[in-house]
């Protein structure tokens, strides 16, 4: 039997789609905006590297996302009209699917509500001036049950002040790079190796991007043709990446240039160094933030009630953002390039399998498969223990240096094993039209 999420999901009507520069553009630009991206940036990068190399590893980066992780969900998602757990059940079954992407999406995400929580707990204790670990705690137990609240009952509300909410970081990181640029020209980084900068700035933003390139099905079903696709995810993913990665380690290079306080490649560091204004810069920076948690909050509760649809969505949801808050109180939360490569491990290969998929399928999407499409949860299996950190406690070794970016590797190794796999017909038949009802006719038309 189908399952009800393929047999149930309607594909997005023309005329309720828009430009890509009112959707999928300001979406990942905001996505990149978000301080817990540049937070830790410089130390892995500009500490080693020069700044041109880290500018250029900026870039290359951009370019990656855009081409591995974005582009192909993002055209399946326009092609179709239907989100990123319908479009996969052809990569990983209609079965499968339930899995991959569906559930680890969810998971995922309440990881992701654990970090923002941390982030932001700690920029309104910077804020007030405080250290305090209970007061950190209550504010991240309030900041997280309220926000998953409103993220559930007004979502909506939540889009509408991202339109505004998502540029006050821009604001502020144009501001802290200008209090610090005259210490850019002084910079030097304390060590020598080109290399490790700029892999080490590939790791933290394709690890950092993974999940949100997968989403781009999701972003892409809201577009209206390729050309909407490849100008929202340019702008978006590649300048989103130059500009919100570029001047926060800008700024952490000029802020140590000139000498403005203790040398710290912390992005806090800097903000710290604009004076009088930074307690209301870390405010808003916390303030900024509350929209990624709901997001991430409303597509874990989405998730979990759309997978799981027999338990009640206020309890699948309770639950789970009750697992990011012992996250976020614990510390766990708080190593993001940590956090970061873990994402990358587990969504590369499923971006690598998608891409394989779509190739083959002649680029379009060929339906969703009977019962588990084993080619694809083999090619995630071997892409994530050949991504997975091995630097993380109680994480087994992978099959690469972490230092490296191992979850590009994730995603090679996911493309070329489901290729593999497919060619020896492995992948179980796509399900017919009158058993998939209207995802089959968005199959047709892609």
């Amino acid at each position: 039997m189908t399952p009800s999420y393929i047999k149930q999901s309607v594909s997005v009507p023309a005329d309720r789609r828009a430009p890509w520069y009112r959707n999928t553009f300001p979406t990942y630009m905001g996505i990149f905006l978000w301080v817990g991206f540049y937070l830790k940036l410089a130390a892995p990068t500009i500490g080693n590297a020069s700044l041109s190399v880290c500018l250029w590893g900026l870039v290359v980066a951009g370019v990656l996302c855009f081409a591995l992780y974005y582009y192909v969900p993002a055209m399946l998602g326009m092609k179709t009209g239907h989100p990123l757990y319908v479009v996969g059940s052809s990569t990983f079954g209609a079965t499968g699917g339930y899995l991959f992407p569906g559930l680890l999406m969810g998971f995922l995400q309440l990881g992701w509500v654990a970090v923002v929580a941390s982030v932001s707990a700690g920029f309104i204790l910077a804020g007030l001036h405080e250290t305090s670990k209970l007061l950190f705690t209550v504010i991240v137990i309030v900041w997280i049950y309220s926000l998953a609240w409103v993220a559930i009952k007004g979502i909506r509300y939540v889009g509408q002040a991202a339109k505004y909410l998502n540029w006050i970081p821009l604001i502020m990181i144009v501001i802290v790079f200008w209090t610090n640029r005259a210490g850019i020209a002084r910079y030097t980084p304390p060590h020598n190796n080109s290399l490790a900068g700029f892999m080490g700035v590939l790791t933290i933003v394709i690890g950092y991007f993974a999940t949100a390139g997968a989403a781009g099905a999701d972003f892409g079903m809201n577009n209206r043709n390729p050309k909407d696709v490849i100008l929202g995810g340019l702008f978006g993913v590649v300048l989103g990446v130059v500009i919100a990665g570029g001047l926060p380690i800008l700024s952490v290079a000029g802020y140590i240039g000139r000498g403005a306080g203790p040398p710290s490649y912390d992005y806090s560091a800097a903000i710290a160094s604009v004076g009088a204004l930074a307690p209301i810069m870390f405010f808003l920076f916390a303030a900024a933030s509350m929209v990624p948690t709901c997001f991430s909050s409303f597509i874990a509760s989405n998730s979990f009630s759309t997978m799981l649809p027999r338990i009640p969505r206020g309890v699948s949801t309770l639950a789970g953002v009750t697992l990011s808050a012992i996250l976020a109180i614990t510390g766990v939360a708080a190593n993001l390039v940590g956090f970061f490569t873990v994402v990358g491990a587990s969504f590369g290969p499923i971006c690598g399998a998608m891409a394989a998929d779509y190739l083959l399928a002649g680029g379009r999407w060929s339906g969703p498969r009977r019962g588990i499409n084993w080619a694809g949860y083999i090619a995630w299996a071997i892409g994530f223990l050949v991504g997975v950190p091995d630097h993380l406690p109680g994480v087994p070794a992978g099959w690469v240096r972490a230092d490296n970016p191992a979850m590009l590797y994730s995603f090679i190794v996911g493309f070329f094993v489901y290729l593999a796999l497919a060619a020896t017909g492995c992948r179980p038949p796509v399900i017919g039209k009158e058993e998939a009802g209207p995802a089959a006719a968005a199959s047709s038309a892609a």
